[in-house]
């Protein structure tokens, strides 16, 4: 295969012989652009709109996008005990050992309170409160993701949050959100639901509405929280960019990506099913396979054509690995691979390599790094115990996926007796000083005034 043969399925992209900068790698990289966020002239209207008018703004917006007419946003208790009745066992297994090993690592990652002595009688404690009130939203759209209520509610429990409201499409045919979404929460315990989906979910949670706000059903209301999370399309991830600087919010999200490491010897077949795993997700969704073996790129490629005419969701599979975003990465040598995928940063990264657990401690940006072929991305999603609300678009360079410490606030305590602010005062008034700040060397000095005089 030469370096300009194009591949059949899927984009390359020849990177043999290139310097591998940051620079090039930005621009030579396969990505998704930035235009899977929506116009802020469209989503800014909308949520000044629910700013200003509040439930009967969400009224309107929930009609014109979901086809839903609706006198009651909140999901009746009843609903989702019904939910939860009539899920598959099987579904309900699933959803009850990802809950348990979520649960694990998020228990796991919560930090204790640790107070250090800086001197004698000086003391700074560092404690991490949990955020009073969180709102979370699990998206609709092509798929149905009850492992995004998992994912999501429990680091919050985990933390301690003591107000969990949970927002999710309406479907059309009932005014509710789908099904399993109100199963899984009920499995957990949330019973605060909203059927509000959208930018219009993101605006609720950010201002709340009251009883009042153009009740024409039940009167309720919704109380805005201190943090959103979530991933959701195009609208929702402007909305929560659009609203950050009135909440805490886990991150602006795009489609979902994976990028592959893979030597000589790996299995083009399971590489290509791992592809295609988050390719089905959407057609914007990126899927990367980076290596040094002209013959696995051969032979992932036709494996991918194979097995996406046999997919379900072959149409939006097809679109996905034939975008700009998704393509076979051809690089030198391992090393080099390492250096492409650290550069792309990306939501999920997989090693098929020869000692993946040593290559693993290489790759130092990743939201979520998949060790061996038996570690595939689809584990991640639902039951590893890890979490799959990660950074996109690059951000795993500087983001972090979704734990407990997204619902945690970091504050310190400290206690300094008179001795040890005596020792530091002088400090304090010199720095003050140079600052221009006298009135803080004086508020410390005032502290020992009284026995200046008696000396």
């Amino acid at each position: 295969m030469s370096a300009v043969e194009p591949l059949v399925n899927t984009p390359l992209v020849d990177l043999r012989g290139s310097a591998l900068d940051r620079r090039t790698l930005r621009m030579r990289l396969p990505r998704a652009s930035a235009q899977q966020n929506a116009p802020v002239e469209t989503v800014k209207p909308l949520l000044d709109d629910i700013r200003d008018r509040g439930r009967a703004a969400v009224a309107e917006a929930t009609a014109r996008f979901d086809g839903v007419e609706s006198g009651t946003f909140r999901v009746p208790a009843d609903a989702l005990e019904d939910a939860a009745r009539q899920l598959d066992p099987a579904v309900r297994a699933g959803l009850e050992e990802a809950i348990a090993r979520v649960r694990t690592v998020s228990a796991a990652e919560v930090p204790s309170p640790r107070t250090t002595e800086v001197a004698p009688g000086a003391h700074v404690t560092t404690r991490h409160l949990p955020a009073d009130r969180v709102g979370l939203y699990v998206p609709g759209g092509l798929a149905v993701y009850p492992s995004s209520v998992v994912m999501n509610a429990v680091p919050a429990q985990a933390a301690g949050v003591g107000s969990i409201a949970l927002a999710s499409p309406p479907q059309r045919e009932t005014g509710l959100p789908h099904p399993t979404v109100l199963a899984a929460a009920h499995l957990l315990g949330l019973d605060e639901v909203w059927a509000i989906g959208g930018a219009q979910a993101i605006g609720a949670f950010a201002y709340g509405f009251a009883d009042a706000d153009g009740a024409q059903g039940t009167p309720e209301a919704l109380e805005p929280v201190d943090i959103i999370t979530g991933p959701g399309n195009a609208y929702v991830a402007t909305a929560k960019s659009l609203v950050r600087d009135r909440v805490g919010i886990d991150a602006v999200a795009g489609p979902t990506e994976i990028i592959v490491l893979a030597d000589a010897d790996a299995e083009p077949a399971l590489i290509a099913a791992d592809l295609i795993s988050q390719a089905e997700h959407d057609p914007l969704a990126a899927a990367v396979l980076v290596t040094e073996s002209e013959d696995l790129a051969r032979a992932v490629d036709a494996c991918l054509g194979e097995a996406a005419g046999r997919a379900r969701h072959q149409e939006r599979i097809r679109e996905s690995l034939a975008g700009a975003q998704s393509g076979i990465v051809l690089v030198d040598s391992q090393e080099a691979g390492v250096t492409v995928v650290n550069a792309y940063a990306g939501e999920h990264v997989e090693l098929h390599v020869a000692d993946p657990a040593a290559v693993a401690q290489r790759i130092t940006n990743g939201g979520a790094v998949f060790v061996g072929a038996h570690s595939p991305v689809a584990l991640g999603d639902y039951i590893a115990g890890s979490n799959h609300v990660l950074p996109t678009m690059g951000t795993a360079a500087f983001g972090d996926c979704l734990s407990v410490h997204a619902f945690l606030r970091v504050s310190q305590v400290i206690e300094y007796s008179r001795d040890a602010l005596a020792q530091v005062a002088d400090h304090i008034t010199a720095v003050a000083e140079a600052e221009n700040l006298p009135a803080h060397g004086e508020a410390v000095r005032v502290r020992f005034a009284s026995t200046d005089q008696e000396d």
